[in-house]
């Protein structure tokens, strides 16, 4: 049936328009319970369980399905935080398309009023349908909200309904599910003593017009991990320098919670402050710590030089709330039997939340997942509810499922319908897929890839040609083949957007079947790929590029090891190590073409676990050692990269998916320039050029490890590469490979924007066909978007699980001295680099209930003196290494110094230097 209603509508040109809307309304939508006889064949699936409840509710005793009105969606279910709640409910939701419980907006009904009607029309219609099923059957549908309106009006036209609280506590065989009921608003639960504390969030109304009129200013709010009193704004769309606002003490937050999109005030330039060196730890209790707070934000209060002051500011509304379930532990009330207690997130930029709860002995040095339900104004902390028990503090399982889900990195296994768009196995190549490709299985191609690799993305070769010259040829896995536009194994790779790569454990973009089988270049077998390949002559010189997709077949699986000793080795002679010793030729010419440019030679030590093959601890840590083989097959990479980027751009420039690195702003380089001028080095940094040119003449013959320590400090001044459209920017250049573009083709194993770039070039050279998103630069830019969010939390999930296995393997040993660098000096600290474990931390000389020694700080040198000895960026120093458990919640490593000597500061050192290997016959190298 259709239905359809017209209206007319004015332009802003002044026309008028004909609108006509229509409806289509269908009779055969089956009711969704599987026991319904009248619906039998009408079922889409299964929608309803089989098995409704009975006698779970002491409301409602007889056998019942809930219907939830959109507020109960919105508020508990999704409070739940379970993945795929939306898609669940949305399976189960009957269409409004249907004949039976489709209704009209009635004159001077408002949206909402019409959508509670609804729910009631479509509640009695279920009761009144299931009585159809059986005289006897006492099935019904009840009705769940909060609106008590709503309530009322369901209750007088005889359907059963009830509020969520009232229905959750009738369920006496599950108490503990009280605890996660939400608050239903920010006047609830608002502590006894109504005392107010924060000054009330305008209207949404009235921040729009004070952001157009310019008196606010419309931001992100970035919380301070080291002083829960300081946070900054950044300013939505501002191009000035000053695009940031210093937000400093509890009122002048005013509820603001990381991530928020909020406006800002800003203060009197008589009142901007400078930002605070000082690091406070909310350890609060009640509401009487406001006080605390006040005296505290005067020590945030120092004596600064004017050009040190900020543009400083306070928040006076919330335009959006982004909020999210979050991670944490319980810090148990003092008060016994008491049932409201502070949830500590192991996030430190999150603020303590208030919970209720009847379980907190049994959550006590557990993990668990809480959600934020509001803020009222008179409550020190914001009000949440119990989600989810994760498990015991320090396992290994908790803790990577906690740091998986602190940082977003989607790691539930694949759907059905994800995995129902992989090819039916035994696959093999067939004739259709021989189209547009070239059959290069005669080539001598190899692979050469860490110790353990599965994902085998790109494999090479090198040979020498009829008239002299070289062909070189990088082969990428064709992954977009497998992975067809706007499939469902599309869109989650296209959410997941990389592969996250974890000490033990791998999150794969794409499902296992492809990313280590059917796409990875596995030796002696048949693989589809793209190739990139170029005639060259001997000194590097491009002479030619071409693309083509093809199928190869790998001679050889080598490691970075294994590949090294085959170029070095006078004995072998055979044809995958003459290609490998053309390749490392090549590309030590390609490598030092580059540096010439400019291209940055940078450091980050990294590290690589042994791992125990029964317990699968931590038994050694060692910096990975970088082999000549490692140059070579980057140098390939980047060229195809280079390669692939020019071909995108020439033939879609308002379309290509590029990668740029912008240059860092001066200020960027204050650290460097002035460490390198305490050990009498100039580094200039007006051009990338000038800067690698600095960086490779700043070396010491006493103090070689000099320019390893530069270049680490230089790599903490860059700028985060990011994701974007051609057609949305007009900077394109690769400030760290000094390249005018660039962008991904190298990884589409690992990495979406790989996918969307092989989509491109396939087009290019009409080896596929394109679709409507791949032209869009508007969609471009949002998935560029996405990218860039997914690899920046994947960064730092990579750093947050080596952190907890280096934990895990000092756990375990006696304490360890061992010589390191200064890297930073603070005002109170010292941060080091151990370079045997690449391990980087901080030396206080301020602790609790010791005497304060006499610390003399110089930011201009920079140099910290402590009671007569003086510490310089650079400076070797003696530390110990421990693990210092007393805080559950956030385990660190602390350092301690050994050497120099400076009376009440050093710690002895307990031990002698200690041979940190475990048992031999148990280690197993696994590559983080």
């Amino acid at each position: 049936m259709l239905k359809s209603k017209t209206f007319l509508k004015k332009t802003r040109a002044g026309g008028v328009v004909k609108i006509v809307r229509e409806h289509y309304l269908r009779d055969d939508i089956g009711c969704g319970a599987p026991a319904c006889a009248a619906c039998d064949g009408a079922h889409a699936g299964p929608a309803l369980e089989s098995q409704p409840r009975d006698q779970a509710s002491s409301l409602c005793p007889w056998p019942h399905y809930l219907l939830p009105d959109t507020n109960v969606l919105l508020h508990q279910i999704i409070s739940a935080w379970k993945p795929g709640t939306w898609a669940s409910v949305a399976s189960r939701v009957r269409p409004p398309g249907s004949l039976e419980t489709y209704i009209e907006q009635e004159q001077g009904e408002n949206a909402n009023d019409r959508n509670d009607r609804a729910i009631r029309v479509a509640a009695k219609w279920y009761n009144e349908h299931l009585k159809k099923m059986s005289a006897e059957s006492q099935l019904q549908v009840i009705l769940i909200t909060n609106d008590k309106k709503n309530k009322d009006k369901a209750v007088e036209e005889g359907i059963p309904a009830f509020t969520c609280e009232e229905y959750v506590k009738s369920l006496t065989a599950n108490p503990e599910l009280i605890d996660r009921l939400a608050c239903l608003s920010e006047e609830m639960n608002e502590i006894e003593s109504g005392k107010i504390i924060f000054s009330e969030h305008l209207p949404l109304s009235k921040l729009q017009q004070g952001i157009k009129s310019g008196s606010y200013l419309q931001g992100t709010f970035r919380a301070s991990r080291e002083n829960y009193l300081e946070a900054t704004v950044w300013i939505h769309g501002d191009k000035d320098d000053e695009k940031e606002i210093l937000i400093q003490g509890l009122k002048h937050l005013n509820r603001a919670i990381h991530e928020d999109i909020v406006a800002v005030e800003l203060l009197p330039k008589s009142q901007w402050v400078a930002p605070s060196s000082v690091v406070l730890q909310d350890e609060g209790q009640n509401e009487d710590d406001v006080e605390k707070d006040e005296e505290r934000e005067l020590m945030l209060k120092t004596a600064v030089s004017e050009k040190m002051l900020r543009p400083t500011g306070r928040v006076v509304g919330i335009i959006k709330r982004n909020w999210r379930p979050y991670c944490g532990m319980l810090s148990k009330s003092d008060i016994k039997e008491s049932r409201r207690h502070l949830f500590t997130p192991a996030d430190k930029r999150i603020p303590r939340i208030r919970i209720e709860t009847r379980q907190a002995s049994a959550l006590e040095g557990r993990r668990i997942i809480v959600a934020i339900d509001g803020w009222p104004r008179n409550s020190r902390y914001p009000n949440g509810h119990f989600v989810k028990n994760l498990g015991d503090v320090g396992e290994k399982e908790t803790e990577t499922e906690v740091l998986l889900l602190e940082h977003d990195v989607p790691h539930q296994p694949f759907s059905q319908a994800v995995l129902s768009f992989l090819p039916k196995m035994p696959w093999s190549i067939t004739e259709k897929d021989m189209k547009n490709r070239e059959d290069l299985r005669h080539l001598c191609v190899c692979s050469v890839d860490p110790p353990g690799c599965t994902d085998i993305d790109d494999a090479l070769h090198c040979r020498e040609l009829s008239n002299g010259n070289l062909e070189v040829g990088v082969h990428i896995a064709d992954v977009s083949h497998f992975i067809r536009p706007g499939n469902a194994l599309d869109q989650e790779s296209a959410r997941r957007g990389t592969t996250v790569y974890l000490c033990e454990k791998r999150i794969d973009m794409v499902p296992e079947l492809l990313s280590s089988n059917l796409c990875s270049l596995r030796s002696n077998v048949d693989r589809l790929a793209f190739s990139c390949i170029w005639e060259m002559n001997h000194n590097a010189e491009i002479l030619k590029t071409r693309f083509t997709k093809s199928v190869i077949n790998s001679k050889a699986s080598l490691t970075y090891a294994e590949a090294q000793m085959r170029i070095d080795s006078a004995a072998m002679n055979d044809d995958i190590t003459t290609s490998l010793r053309g390749l490392n030729k090549l590309a030590k010419i390609l490598k030092k073409g580059r540096i010439e440019k400019g291209a940055l030679t940078l450091s980050s030590p990294e590290v690589r676990f042994h791992m125990d093959s029964e317990t699968h601890d931590p038994i050694d840590l060692q910096t990975k050692e970088l082999r000549e083989t490692n140059s070579m097959v980057e140098e390939f990479m980047l060229l195809a990269n280079i390669s692939v980027a020019k071909k995108i751009h020439e033939e879609f420039s308002e379309h290509a998916l590029l990668r740029k690195h912008p240059a860092p702003p001066p200020s960027n380089y204050e650290i460097l320039v002035k460490a390198a001028k305490s050990k009498n080095l100039e580094i200039k940094t007006d051009t990338a050029k000038s800067l690698a040119d600095s960086l490779d003449r700043a070396e010491s013959p006493d103090f070689p490890y000099l320019n390893t320590l530069l270049r680490i400090l230089a790599t903490r001044c860059m700028m985060q590469a990011v994701y974007f459209c051609s057609g949305m920017d007009n900077d394109f250049h690769h400030y760290g490979l000094a390249s005018p573009i660039y962008t991904h083709f190298t990884s589409p194993i690992r990495r979406y924007a790989d996918i969307i770039v092989h989509r491109l070039l396939a087009v290019a050279i009409g080896a596929d066909s394109t679709y409507p998103e791949l032209t869009d630069k508007h969609k471009l830019s949002d998935i560029c978007k996405n990218l860039n969010f997914r690899h920046k939390m994947a960064q730092y999930a990579q750093r947050a699980s080596v952190a907890f296995h280096t934990q895990l393997f000092f756990k375990s040993k006696d304490i360890v001295s061992e010589e390191a660098y200064i890297l930073f000096v603070r005002k109170n600290a010292v941060v080091v680099l151990i370079p045997k474990y690449g391990l980087e931390g901080t030396v206080f000389f301020e602790e609790k209930d010791k005497p304060k020694p006499r610390l003399t700080y110089d930011d201009e040198i920079p140099s910290l003196r402590i009671e007569g000895t003086v510490f310089h960026v650079f400076d070797k120093v003696k530390v110990k290494i421990t693990l210092d458990s007393s805080n559950l919640q956030h385990q660190k490593i602390r350092m301690a110094l050994v050497e120099p000597q400076i009376p009440g500061i050093n710690t002895p050192p307990d031990v002698s230097d200690t041979d940190l290997s475990g048992p031999g016959e148990k280690k197993r190298k696994l590559e983080k």
